[in-house]
């Protein structure tokens, strides 16, 4: 056996040491502050995100050459950020984690030269990216280089949109441009009390305009979960948050050339579903769940949903049915009445894009009275944001299926993919109703002056909203006008669109030859 030349093993021994330095991340208190905040190290947290020992590091020893500030003397390996490339449940996906321990977290010229990297690498493989984000903003002592670097994230960011998923989980403080190429990513995660974004942070906020507000009620989890709508997914710990996100990549193909990932179907495709005769009362004004009819449609009664805790009035998820992964677009009746309005239109809006860029087919459960009515909606632009859900539906060229729970009125009935926009097939339920509005206001309109000038007004009242609902509501109407493609039995729905979506499997279609469209805004 030959022997190594002692100048390779002096130099292999170097290697080890720069590369155990590298993962130590220097100061081995800034580990244990670090965990004291109840908060993992970065590469705690890829090992929770990817497969095991699949993690292969990028630039471990990459350092700043910065100088000014005291830079000079403080070089540490990887300048706080970890990239790299792993699986997760065998398949390849590329991620970036800040490393707080180190000028915490902050982005500098190299810093931002790894990730600029690592989302090229990304790109070129065609596989999903996935950031950890713990970072404190552009990095003061470089100046201008670090918002450069942020740019060329945001470019990044932009153009990889719709080609390849990106996942934000957000794990710690992120102000300023830290918080805007989360933003522009398909899906953000959040841990509540250790995840903050905000644009200015509560000491600049009461500096100017003299309002006391703390990290977490200006820009926490929860805030970003229920009000601004900017986290899509929320969690407790940090454990659970990256579990979903290893499901959420389960769910989605690698990227825009590929199908969503099949998955053998334990749950026979045509198992009856009964128990929807019980679920959704055929009374119009009587509320229900329609969280529990997505259960009994879809594989497992299992589904991921998207943005639960905003605009509740519309419920988004990802599932599966027949193996097959589909996106699901439903009224929620407990809420609001299940009525669409400026949130609900720009949540159904996004996620309709997402699905459409990533080939998931829509299905989509109508149950809507209309667009909320008020002042507010009107002066906030719901003629607008309504737009963008239309938008979005005409332009998508998936696989799309409707099915008429209940009621469908107005206008909200043509958005909620309505065969009239481009639905593929358009199905009911007996129970469907189908109008311009609803019996009571159509009769009111109508026989205004008939009833008003009746020596009974509520006698012609009811005579009229009957004789409404008969000629104009009753549940073959739209089927008799081709509008509807069949009206199915309840107990049959799962097993019909699972045939749907296996007829549809290889639709294609294409849009007119142009540059990009100009979707409202």
């Amino acid at each position: 056996m030959s022997h190594p030349d002692p100048a390779v093993a002096d130099r292999l021994s170097e290697l080890a040491a720069l590369k155990e330095a590298a993962r130590a991340g220097g100061d081995p208190a800034a580990t244990d502050r670090q965990h004291a905040k109840g908060k993992l190290t970065a590469r705690e947290r890829i090992d929770l995100l990817l497969d095991p020992r699949s993690f292969t590091e990028v630039d471990p020893l990459r350092r700043h050459r910065a100088t000014g500030f005291g830079l000079a003397a403080n070089r540490p390996y990887t300048d706080g950020v970890v990239t790299g490339w792993g699986t997760v449940h065998g398949r390849t996906v590329f991620v970036y984690a800040h490393d707080f321990r180190i000028f915490g977290g902050s982005l500098g010229e190299a810093h931002a030269a790894k990730i600029h990297k690592i989302m090229d690498m990304a790109e070129a493989a065609g596989a999903p990216l996935v950031s950890l984000n713990d970072g404190a903003g552009a990095r003061i002592q470089e100046g201008v280089t670090a918002l450069a670097g942020y740019g060329g994230i945001f470019r990044r960011n932009a153009r990889l949109s719709g080609v390849i998923p990106q996942i934000s989980v957000m794990l710690g403080p992120c102000a300023g441009g830290a918080a805007y190429s989360p933003a522009l990513t398909d899906f953000v995660f959040a841990v509540r009390g250790v995840a903050q974004m905000f644009i200015t942070g509560p000491d600049v906020v009461t500096a100017v305009t003299g309002e006391q507000v703390s990290h977490d009620a200006l820009g926490g989890a929860d805030v970003h979960a229920g009000s601004s709508g900017v986290a899509h997914f929320v969690h407790d710990d940090e454990q659970s948050c990256l579990e979903d996100v290893r499901y959420l990549l389960s769910l989605l193909p690698a990227n825009n050339r590929e199908l969503p990932p099949s998955a053998p179907a334990v749950d026979p495709a045509d198992r009856p579903t009964d128990a929807l005769l019980g679920l959704v009362p055929a009374n119009p004004n009587q509320s229900y769940d329609i969280r529990a009819v997505i259960e009994e449609l879809v594989d497992d009664r299992d589904h991921l949903e998207v943005h639960a805790g905003w605009a509740p009035n519309l419920v988004c998820a990802l599932a599966r049915l027949g193996g097959q992964v589909v996106g699901v677009l439903a009224n929620q009746p407990a809420t609001l009445a299940g009525v669409l309005d400026i949130r609900a239109s720009e949540k159904g809006a996004r996620f309709v894009q997402f699905c459409d860029a990533f080939n998931i087919p829509l299905i989509t459960l109508v149950d809507v009275p209309g667009f909320l009515p008020g002042v507010d909606q009107e002066h906030d632009g719901i003629i607008r944001h309504g737009a963008k859900l239309l938008y979005a539906y005409c332009n998508a060229t998936v696989p799309r299926i409707s099915l008429v729970l209940r009621k469908a009125y107005g206008g909200a009935y043509i958005v909620m993919d309505s065969r009239s926009i481009g639905s593929d097939l358009t199905l009911a339920w007996p129970t469907n109703e189908i109008a311009v509005m609803g019996a009571d206001g159509a009769a009111n309109v109508i026989f205004r002056k008939e009833i008003a000038a009746a020596a009974d007004p509520e006698a012609v009242r009811q005579k009229r909203i009957k004789e409404y609902k008969t000629e104009l509501m009753h549940p073959y109407h739209a089927a008799e006008r081709g509008l509807i493609d069949d009206v199915i039995d309840p107990r049959e729905t799962r097993a019909v669109l699972a045939a749907a979506l296996a007829m549809l499997r290889t639709k294609h279609a294409d849009l007119p030859a142009r540059k990009h469209g100009n979707p409202p805004q």
